[in-house]
């Protein structure tokens, strides 16, 4: 498949990953008030872009694509529980491990390649809970590694997919119509590339303090009602 058609297959907001279904700390935010208007939303998907995206999981990718294009397991089991670690919320952590294992088991029955094959074997052996995960930016890395999109533009998709699936819940949390929050996500969109040049020209271990977004995350359990999981 022309990498260029699987990366848009891969974003495509169709693709059955589950992450319809949780909004990483966003619905606890609303429920108290943090976050109550599409203003309250910039200053939220700003820290998404620049510290989650920026300082872990962008960098999570970069360096797991890299893992995946060498086959070094090793490194891929080391990046993953340490991405795993940086996240003090536990439904952070299985929302990524579940999101991240339906990805790579999809794309494998679809594109099948002998290096998420084994991905997916060490994943089962360590269990979900544990070792290898994989959580979704590893396995999103590793989609595109085998699929022979560049590192650079698997970064860059990544940081699409996580800050539109913001505003996709966002939607439904606050009244927020479509040209707005798809307005939100163009401004959100143009600093991208300059968070990815910070990514590929730093090539640092990755870090994580977005205690805002932890927090809401950690008492998205205390919801009366929810919509989403996480």
């Amino acid at each position: 498949m022309d990498p260029q058609l699987a990366l848009l297959h891969l974003c495509d907001s169709a693709f059955p990953v589950g992450a319809f279904a949780y909004s990483d700390g966003l619905e606890a935010a609303t429920a108290s008030g943090a976050i109550a208007t599409p203003d309250d939303l910039r200053p939220w998907l700003e820290v998404c872009r620049d510290e989650s995206i920026g300082r872990t999981e962008g960098p999570a990718v970069w360096q797991a694509w890299a893992g995946f294009r060498d086959a070094d397991w090793p490194a891929l089991v080391e990046l993953d529980e340490e991405l795993i670690a940086l996240r003090p919320s536990s439904s952070l952590r299985r929302s990524s491990r579940a999101m991240g294992l339906r990805l790579l088991t999809t794309w494998q029955a679809l594109h099948p390649d002998a290096r998420i094959e084994q991905a997916l074997a060490l994943s089962h052996a360590a269990g979900r809970e544990r070792g290898f995960g994989p959580a979704l930016p590893i396995a999103f890395a590793g989609a595109c590694a085998c699929s022979g999109i560049a590192r650079r533009q698997a970064v860059e998709a990544f940081a699409y997919t996580r800050l539109a699936a913001t505003v996709s819940a966002a939607m439904r949390l606050m009244p927020l119509g479509q040209t707005a929050a798809h307005a939100m996500l163009a401004r959100a969109l143009d600093r991208v590339p300059e968070v990815v040049d910070a990514i590929a020209s730093g090539d640092a271990r990755i870090e994580s303090f977005a205690p805002a977004m932890d927090i809401a995350a950690m008492t998205q359990q205390y919801v009366h009602s929810r919509l989403f999981r996480s």
